[in-house]
C-alpha cells in the first residue's frame, strides 16, 4: 500500500493536535507558564535572543490549528486531484502551518516578525497558485497590503530598543503609561488592522479568495487573518484608552461593513470571506472592550465552523465544475444530501443559533455589550451586524439549498466524494458540540449575565428579524425582481464595500501608474523630446549638412573665406 503526501502529513498533524490539546488542559489545571531562551548575541547591552513561551492559551489554540490543517490536508488529497505539483501544493500549506506556530508561540517581537513575514510570503505564493492574471494582481494586492503591517512591526522593534530587549510580555504592565509603549502598541495596533483586514485595509481579504479553496479554509479560519487578533490578545492589557477607542471605532465599522456588502454579493467564496470579515471586526471590537478571554473563546468557536464552511463550499465548486455563483446553485440538497446538511449546521452555528458552538461565543458577547457602558452608535452597530449575519446566512441557504435546480448541467453532481466527505466529518462534531465544551473548560466559574427579559429576547428577536429580512431580499422567481436591483446605485455602493477597492487598490494602484503614463507620454514622449535630444539631434544634423556644403565646395568658399576676412580687417582695423 503507498501511502499518500496528504495522508502522511494528516496524522503527523493530527498527532501534534492531540499532544497540544491535553498539553494545554495540563497547564491550565496547574496554571503553568514556560518561557524558554536561548541567547544568539548582544550588541551595545541589547540581548537579541529566540523566545518560545508555552501556556494554556498557545497550547490550545495550536491544538486547533493543526487539528484545521490536517482536515484541509486530508480533503486536499482528493479535490487537488490531478494536480501536477500536488507535492508542492501540499509543502506550501505546512509553511504556512509553521509560520502561524511561530507567530502563536512567540512573546518576541524579533521572532514574531518570523512567522509574520512567513505567514505574508507564503500566503503570497497560494493566492498566486493558479498563476492567471487574477490571481497575479490578487497576491501583489495581499503581499503590499501586508507589507504595510510588516513595516509597522519593523519600526515597533527599532522602537523597543529604548528598553534593550524585544520581550513586550515583560512590560505590560506599565505599558498603559508609558509613551515609549504607547508608541510600540499603536505601530502594533496598525499591523493587526492590516493583517485581520480591518478597514481601511479591508479590500485584500476578498480578492485573496482567488487561492484554491482548502487555502481560504485554512486563512479564513485560523491562521492568517486571526494572527493580528492573537497579537492584540497577547498584547491586549498594554494598549491604552486612546488606541482601544480607535480600535472599537475601526472595527464595528468594519463588522458592519462586511456584514452588508455580504448580503449583495453573488460569489459563495467571497459571501464567506465577508462573513469572516465581520466576524473578525466582532472578535476585535470585544478586544477593545477589555475582553481578551472573550474574544479568544470567539476566535476558537469560530475557526471551526468556519472552516468547514469553507469545506462544505468547496465540495460545491468542485461538483459544478468550478462555478462559484450562487444563482446557478440551488436545489443542491435533492443532489448533495450530506454536504449541504453540514454547510446548513454550519451557516446555524455562524448566525448563533442556540447550542450549537457560535451560540456559547456570540451570545455571550452581546450579553457583556448590553452590560457596559456603551455609546448607541456601538451598541446599536452590535445588534445590526448581528442581524446582518443571519440575513445572508440564510440568502447563502436560500440560494444554494433551497429553490430550483438552476445549473446548466447536471453531470457529476453528487456527495460521491468520499475522501472530501471523511475531511468535513471529521469537523462536524466539533462544530456542534465544539461551543460548550471549550466554555465549560475555559471558564472556571460559568458566566452568569443578569439582564431584563426585553434585553435577553432581543438577541432571539434580531435572530428572527433578520432571517425575514434575509429570505425577503433573496427571493429569486421567474417574473420576480430582486429588491436589491431596485437601489441599483446603492447596491454597488455596498457590494464594493463602501468603494475600499477603489480608495485601497485602484486609487493607489490604477491612478498612479495612469499619472505616469500621461507623463510618459507628454515629457518623455513630448516637451523633453523638442528642447532636448531630438532637438539637439536636429541641430547638429543641420549644422553637419553645413559643414558637409562647406567641404564639398571647398576652393570657391576658402577664396570667398580670405576674400571676406580681408575686407572684414580693412573695413573695421
Amino acid at each position: 500500500m503507498i501511502l499518500s503526501v496528504c495522508f502522511i502529513y494528516f496524522v503527523g498533524l493530527g498527532f501534534l493536535s492531540i499532544i497540544c490539546f491535553f498539553s494545554s488542559i495540563y497547564f491550565m489545571i496547574c496554571d503553568w507558564s514556560v518561557v524558554l531562551e536561548y541567547e544568539l548575541f548582544t550588541l551595545n547591552s541589547n540581548i537579541v535572543c529566540m523566545s518560545v513561551l508555552f501556556d494554556w492559551m498557545s497550547l490550545l489554540f495550536m491544538s486547533f490549528v493543526l487539528f484545521i490543517s490536517c482536515m484541509v490536508i486530508f480533503y486536499s488529497d482528493e479535490y487537488m486531484e490531478g494536480d501536477l505539483t500536488l507535492h508542492r501544493f501540499i509543502l506550501l500549506v505546512v509553511m504556512f502551518v509553521a509560520s502561524m506556530m511561530f507567530l502563536i508561540i512567540s512573546p518576541n517581537l524579533i521572532s514574531i516578525l518570523l512567522g509574520w513575514d512567513g505567514l505574508g510570503l507564503v500566503s503570497y505564493c497560494l493566492v498566486i497558485y493558479y498563476q492567471n492574471f487574477k490571481s497575479y494582481n490578487a497576491g501583489m494586492i495581499t503581499a503590499l497590503s501586508n507589507r504595510i503591517g510588516d513595516v509597522a512591526l519593523l519600526m515597533s522593534i527599532a522602537w523597543m530598543l529604548n528598553y534593550g530587549d524585544w520581550n513586550y510580555i515583560y512590560y505590560l504592565d506599565y505599558a498603559k503609561s508609558d509613551l515609549v509603549m504607547g508608541v510600540v502598541g499603536g505601530l502594533v495596533v496598525l499591523a493587526a488592522l492590516t493583517k485581520s483586514a480591518q478597514i481601511p485595509f479591508s479590500s485584500w481579504l476578498p480578492a485573496a479568495m482567488a487561492a484554491p479553496t482548502p487555502v481560504s479554509a485554512l486563512v479564513h479560519s485560523s491562521t492568517l487573518v486571526t494572527a493580528g487578533v492573537y497579537l492584540l490578545i497577547r498584547f491586549g492589557s498594554g494598549l491604552n484608552d486612546y488606541l482601544t477607542s480607535f480600535l472599537l471605532f475601526v472595527s464595528v465599522l468594519t463588522m458592519f461593513m462586511a456584514g452588508l456588502g455580504a448580503n449583495y454579493e453573488f460569489d459563495l467564496k467571497k459571501i464567506i470571506a465577508l462573513s469572516t470579515l465581520s466576524q473578525l471586526g466582532l472578535m476585535m471590537s470585544i478586544l477593545a472592550l477589555g475582553d481578551y478571554f472573550l474574544a479568544f473563546f470567539h476566535l476558537l468557536t469560530h475557526a471551526l465552523f468556519k472552516a468547514l464552511l469553507f469545506m462544505c463550499a468547496g465540495c460545491m465548486i468542485h461538483n459544478l465544475s468550478g462555478v462559484q455563483d450562487v444563482r446557478y446553485m440551488g436545489g443542491l440538497i435533492s443532489q448533495m444530501p450530506v454536504t449541504c446538511c453540514y454547510f446548513n449546521v454550519c451557516n446555524m452555528a455562524l448566525c448563533g443559533l442556540p447550542f450549537l458552538s457560535g451560540f456559547y461565543s456570540k451570545d455571550l458577547i452581546l450579553e457583556a455589550v448590553s452590560m457596559g457602558w456603551l455609546n448607541w452608535f456601538v451598541y446599536l452597530c452590535f445588534y445590526f451586524s448581528t442581524g446582518l449575519t443571519v440575513c445572508y446566512s440564510v440568502r447563502l441557504s436560500y440560494y444554494s439549498v433551497i429553490g430550483d435546480y438552476n445549473f446548466y448541467s447536471t453531470h457529476n453532481v453528487s456527495d460521491s466524494g468520499l475522501v472530501m466527505l471523511k475531511g468535513m466529518s471529521g469537523l462536524i462534531l466539533l462544530v456542534v458540540v465544539g461551543g460548550s465544551v471549550l466554555s465549560w473548560l475555559l471558564f472556571p466559574t460559568p458566566y452568569f449575565v443578569v439582564l431584563p427579559q426585553f434585553m435577553k429576547l432581543m438577541v432571539v428577536m434580531v435572530l428572527l428579524l433578520g432571517f425575514y429580512v434575509g429570505y425577503e431580499f433573496s427571493k429569486f422567481l421567474i417574473g420576480y425582481s430582486l429588491k436589491g436591483l431596485r437601489y441599483l446605485y446603492s447596491s454597488l455602493f455596498f457590494s464594493s464595500m463602501w468603494n475600499l477597492p477603489v480608495l485601497s487598490t485602484f486609487g493607489v494602484n490604477y491612478y498612479p501608474v495612469h499619472l505616469g503614463g500621461v507623463y510618459y507620454q507628454g515629457f518623455d514622449h513630448g516637451w523633453s523630446e523638442y528642447f532636448g535630444s531630438q532637438n539637439i539631434y536636429n541641430n547638429m544634423v543641420g549644422v553637419s549638412k553645413v559643414l558637409q556644403f562647406l567641404s564639398v565646395n571647398s576652393v570657391k568658399v576658402y577664396l570667398s573665406f580670405l576674400v571676406v576676412w580681408v575686407l572684414w580687417i580693412f573695413l573695421f582695423l
